[in-house]
């Protein structure tokens, strides 16, 4: 089928008017104005959320020093990334929960509550003790709270990302979820600058003194201006239309597992890319560059900003590519990427040049975005509007616990097991290759009306709604 045949026509029941309005399905206009606080809302609930999340992953060694006994380095360091793959275990929980709860209340009320809740941890934690002074209950608490922030943010960005699929023109769903991606990235981007100038700027003594808290401390004030501009938006169109039916379910993801788990499957298979990518690359990287290359500490992190700073281009032009040639062909071709180029470029960053460490950095930054930039679409896509948030959610974070948010590890883990320092770039390969399977089995989600809630007994249209029951998994025969 051609791009020009999917496109929404007069009468459709999702079509981009010459005003720039979107007539939903539930007859409601979109104005561009309301997007445009939407679009900034979004970014800036879930830039707070993921730098308070991420910057654990920057000040990986220094935490190391000031939460664990003093030991073999290498140890400590261990210890302090297997704290952080704890913290993913309650994600695909909070994932159910926040799934659930976005599908029955509204998206934009469980956003509001994650980011209160995400803020309040992430600043807990910049109070903590230390090792020193209260020995063994210091990771305890730690740990404690990183639970806390794993239940957190398995509701932030797929929440986000439906929220904006939903308020999208049906041509520009790709772009407008890829501003969740970027401002992931831009939070990331916050927290390294931080760990890059308090690095350049303080004593040792200084950063595991006191320095380490100031990131944490952020989170408080940052929360509630987060939280106060997602206030003020009126939920999507779809979902008050589904409320305004009286469609929505009881239990989102009971229904999401009875009916819809080969979908839940294909979309957890293909985040999985995503997941291992996204903490090598963007967040374990200043470590494997000081700890395993030899790099300095304020280089590495002066290395990863710079290529955050592309990345977040990057991802917004890789949104609007794969509203121009479909999620699927843009999916693939960054699976490919990273099968035939990862190893490559890791062997390459074992040299003394700076600039060839920034250039890696940006070439892998850059083969990130073609899978993260188009993920959101494609998995809020695949769902329907009663399960969207669940199916989402529950996928998203599965994957995440199990191979995200143990990323870091491994990799420290699989260096120290191999004696390579190119053991991170294979296990990068293998996320590749299964990531690009569970795409080749899914259909194509561009271009085509959003599948929406379950419609009644009574309405005569029962049988159109039954066609998108998993009809997202498998390619259609020529």
């Amino acid at each position: 089928m051609s791009a020009s045949s999917q496109t929404p026509q007069p009468g459709d029941s999702q079509a981009y008017s010459l005003s720039g309005q979107l007539r939903a399905n539930d007859g409601h206009g979109v104005s561009p104005e309301t997007r445009r606080k939407v679009v900034t809302a979004s970014f800036i609930g879930n830039f707070v959320e993921w730098f308070d999340y991420a910057v654990y992953g920057y000040l990986a060694t220094k935490i190391a020093v000031v939460f664990f006994p003093e030991q073999d380095r290498h140890a400590a360091l261990l210890a302090t990334y297997a704290l952080f793959a704890v913290s993913f275990i309650i994600r695909p929980i909070g994932g159910f929960f926040w799934g659930n709860l976005g599908d029955r209340i509204g998206r934009k009320n469980a956003l509001a509550l994650s980011i209160l809740i995400m803020s309040g941890a992430t600043f807990c934690i910049g109070l903590l003790p230390t090792y020193n002074s209260v020995g063994l209950l210091a990771p305890g608490l730690l740990l404690l709270i990183r639970l806390v922030q794993g239940f957190s943010a398995a509701g932030e960005y797929a929440g986000s990302s439906a929220f904006l699929v939903e308020y999208a023109p049906p041509r520009k769903r790709g772009l407008y979820a890829a501003v969740v991606p970027a401002s992931t990235a831009a939070g990331l981007l916050l927290g390294s600058l931080m760990a890059a100038a308090m690095s350049a700027l303080l004593t040792e003594s200084q950063m595991n003194g006191w320095g380490w808290r100031i990131p944490f401390l952020l989170a408080a004030p940052m929360g509630l201006i987060g939280r106060y501009i997602r206030e003020k938006l009126e939920d999507t169109p779809e979902f008050r239309a589904m409320a305004e039916k009286d469609t929505a379910v009881k239990a989102p993801t009971r229904e999401l597992l009875t009916t819809y788990w080969r979908t839940g499957l294909i979309a957890s298979g293909a985040v999985l890319l995503n997941a291992v990518g996204f903490y090598v690359i963007l967040s374990y990287m200043p470590t494997y560059l000081s700890e395993e290359m030899g790099v300095g500490k304020t280089q590495s992190f002066i290395a990863t900003t710079i290529a955050l700073l592309t990345y977040v281009f990057f991802i917004l032009l890789t949104g609007m590519l794969s509203d121009r040639f479909g999620r699927r062909k843009v999916l693939i071709t960054a699976s490919i990427c990273f099968i035939l180029f990862t190893v490559p470029a890791f062997a390459l960053l074992d040299t003394t040049s700076f600039t060839v460490i920034v250039l890696i950095q940006v070439l892998l930054g850059g083969m990130l975005t073609l899978n993260d930039g188009t993920l959101p679409s494609f998995l809020a896509e695949l769902f329907p509007t009663h399960v969207r948030y669940s199916g989402f959610a529950v996928s998203f974070n599965l994957s995440n616990a199990l191979f995200g948010g143990t990323a870091p590890f491994m990799a420290t883990f699989l260096i120290g097991a191999t004696g390579s320092k190119l053991a991170p770039a294979w296990y990068l390969v293998g996320a590749a290759a299964i990531s690009m399977t569970a795409v080749i089995i899914a259909k194509e989600t561009a271009h085509k009306a959003l599948a929406q809630a379950p419609v009644t007994d009574s309405d005569e249209s029962t049988s159109k709604s039954s066609e998108f029951t998993n009809s997202t998994l498998v390619e259609e025969t020529p």
